[in-house]
C-alpha cells in the first residue's frame, strides 16, 4: 500500500508543477496533496508542523496568484474598475477554453475596465500591462512553490527509501 500511496504522491507533485503554468490546474493544492500521500505511508512519519507550514504556505500562495495580477495593475497606475476588472478577466480567462485565456483575460478586462473608468486608451493600456506583468510574477511564484514542494518530496523519500522499498 505504501507503493501505493507513494506513486500516486509522485503523480500528484509533478501535476502540481505541471499546473503552475495550466490555468486549468490548481497546482499548488496538488503538490500539497502529494506531501499529504506520502505523509499517509506507513513507513513516513506524520509531521503536523510539517504538514501545517506547508498547508500554510500552499493557501498563502493560492490567494496571492488571484490577488497580484490586480495589485500589478494598481501599481502601474490602474483604477479599482481597472483592478475589478482585471480579477473578473482572471476567473473569466480559467473558463474561456482557448488557447493563452488566461494570460489574456485579465489583460483585456483591466483595459476594459480602465475604459469604463474614463481613462484614455494610453493609460489604460499601461494599467493592463501591470495585470498581464502580475500574472507572470504569479505564475512563476507558483512554480518555484511547487518545485520546492517536489524538493521537500523527494528529500523525505531519499530520507526513508530503504524502508519505502524493502521487498
Amino acid at each position: 500500500m505504501d507503493i501505493v500511496l507513494l506513486c500516486l504522491a509522485a503523480i500528484l507533485m509533478l501535476v502540481g508543477i505541471l499546473g503552475s503554468f495550466l490555468p486549468m490546474l490548481p497546482g499548488i493544492p496538488v503538490s500539497w496533496a502529494g506531501l499529504l500521500l506520502l505523509h499517509l505511508t506507513s513507513v513516513v512519519p506524520m509531521n503536523y508542523t510539517y504538514l501545517g507550514v506547508t498547508l500554510l504556505v500552499t493557501i498563502i500562495i493560492f490567494a496571492l496568484q488571484y490577488a497580484i495580477p490586480a495589485l500589478g495593475t494598481k501599481y502601474l497606475g490602474g483604477s479599482k474598475q481597472g483592478m475589478f476588472g482585471a480579477t473578473i478577466g482572471l476567473f473569466a480567462g480559467i473558463f474561456i477554453p482557448i488557447p493563452f485565456a488566461i494570460l489574456i483575460a485579465p489583460f483585456v478586462g483591466a483595459y476594459l475596465g480602465e475604459i469604463l473608468n474614463k481613462a484614455d486608451s494610453r493609460s489604460a493600456l499601461k494599467a493592463a500591462s501591470g495585470s498581464f506583468i502580475g500574472l507572470l510574477a504569479s505564475t512563476f511564484m507558483e512554480f518555484v512553490v511547487t518545485a520546492i514542494f517536489f524538493l521537500l518530496f523527494l528529500y523525505k523519500v531519499w530520507e526513508f527509501r530503504s524502508l519505502l522499498f524493502q521487498f
